[in-house]
């Protein structure tokens, strides 16, 4: 097939750990890698933030990235793209004029719009994955989300108008149900993980009676609502624990970081200091020995669409306690896995933490079974066949086209 994705801030070519580097790009850049390696001519477009960047960048399994000149060459908080979006959609139309491709596969809100712009005049349906709800960032950031205030009514918009949604947890579908957006509209197909980078070879036991602390591990972006802070006042009622951060700038200017600050003044209150660690963005290559490492993976967003990181503690043997929300209900098996504890309760992820240590066959029973699951459920493999179902399905010759954004 030819495919075509929108991405119209997350590049699958980032460097993760930026402000708006994240899932999303490793989301984009996997599934375009997977999908090219069967075969399938596939194209990402996302939006050039810098000068220097070629036009296209071709990836070594045969995807190419197109880089679209929409607004200033220089990067831009997602936030602020809204704008330049009918000037993406143009750009993206006169691409497609002349080929047309048979199905494109739109990352974010924004690059929904983008695409269903694109294709007002053109037969060619469009996948919508959100990745993030701006109603769901509403209800948890109030006041302080920056979020464009048209947001919820254009996702709704997108949702009706495209060819399909594709959701990546059932939390999501039951979101945009709520939105309107009927349920038989949706398909769920999750994010995966790389299972032959993160494995559970070589994994460190730690046992209860080394003379070190066990070390708890928590990975993301440095942003206040990855929620460190609950993993920290979780740390008080864990005196025999350290609490290891990895992410955000390189860990020689990390304590520059503004939320770094923060979590260091907090711990510094709490009287954790001496037991938080913040390890600043970890290389890709270093981080299944990271997470080996730890003896529990901490996963405690206020949200989570759906979060990457409990499948990358489970693929590499590591148990994982997550905040009962969005998409670690699908990924986390409680009681099997990992834990599930209240978001904003410390207490209950203390409690949670202390049960797993003092119980260690528990501990690396729940490690090797969220290995299987994870080679079950959640590879990269898996996560194509299912988003190829979805292609095949809109693209069939029954199907009608998206009809452009309304």
């Amino acid at each position: 097939m030819k495919i075509v994705m929108v991405s119209e801030h997350a590049s699958p070519l980032a460097v993760l750990g930026g402000a708006d580097a994240g899932g999303q790009n490793v989301y984009v850049a996997r599934l375009a890698d997977r999908l090219a390696c069967r075969g399938h001519e596939v194209t990402v477009y996302t939006r050039r933030d810098d000068d220097a960047l070629p036009d296209r960048v071709p990836m070594p399994s045969g995807a190419v990235v197109e880089h679209v000149r929409a607004g200033p060459a220089r990067a831009l908080p997602k936030d602020e793209l809204l704008e330049h979006m009918p000037y993406f959609g143009a750009c993206l139309a006169r691409s497609w004029q002349q080929e047309p491709p048979e199905v494109a596969h739109a990352h974010f809100w924004m690059s929904g719009l983008a695409a269903l712009l694109a294709t007002t005049h053109l037969t060619v349906p469009v996948v919508q994955t959100y990745h993030a709800l701006g109603t769901v960032k509403r209800r948890h950031q109030g006041d302080a989300d920056t979020s464009p205030p048209r947001r919820p009514d254009i996702e709704r918009r997108i949702g009706m108008s495209c060819a399909r949604v594709l959701a990546t947890c059932s939390d999501e579908v039951r979101e945009l149900t709520a939105m309107g957006i009927p349920g038989h509209q949706c398909s769920v197909v999750p994010c995966g993980v790389d299972t032959d980078h993160f494995t559970a070879r070589g994994r460190i036991c730690l046992t209860p009676g080394r003379r070190t602390r066990y070390r708890l591990l928590t990975i993301g972006r440095l942003v206040a609502r990855k929620g460190v802070d609950l993993a920290l006042r979780a740390l008080v009622r864990i005196p025999d624990a350290e609490l290891l951060v990895a992410g955000g700038p390189p860990g020689d200017c990390v304590l520059e970081d503004p939320e770094a600050m923060r979590l260091l003044g907090l711990a510094r209150h709490l009287g954790v200091a001496d037991r938080l660690v913040l390890l600043g963005s970890v290389p890709h290559d270093d981080m299944p020995a990271l997470i080996r490492s730890s003896d529990i993976v901490l996963c405690t967003p206020v949200y989570e669409p759906f979060g990457i990181v409990p499948l990358e503690a489970m693929a590499c043997g590591v148990p994982v306690v997550a905040t009962d929300v969005g998409g670690h209900r699908d990924t986390v098996a409680h009681g099997e896995t990992g834990l599930l504890v209240e978001p904003g309760r410390p207490d209950l992820l203390a409690d949670a933490v202390r049960d797993l240590l003092d119980a260690p066959e528990r501990l690396a029973a729940f490690g090797d079974a969220g290995r299987t699951r994870m080679l079950r459920r959640f590879t990269w493999d898996r996560v194509a066949d299912g988003v190829e179902s979805v292609y095949h399905w809109v693209a069939a010759p029954v199907s009608v086209p998206s009809g452009g954004a309304r």
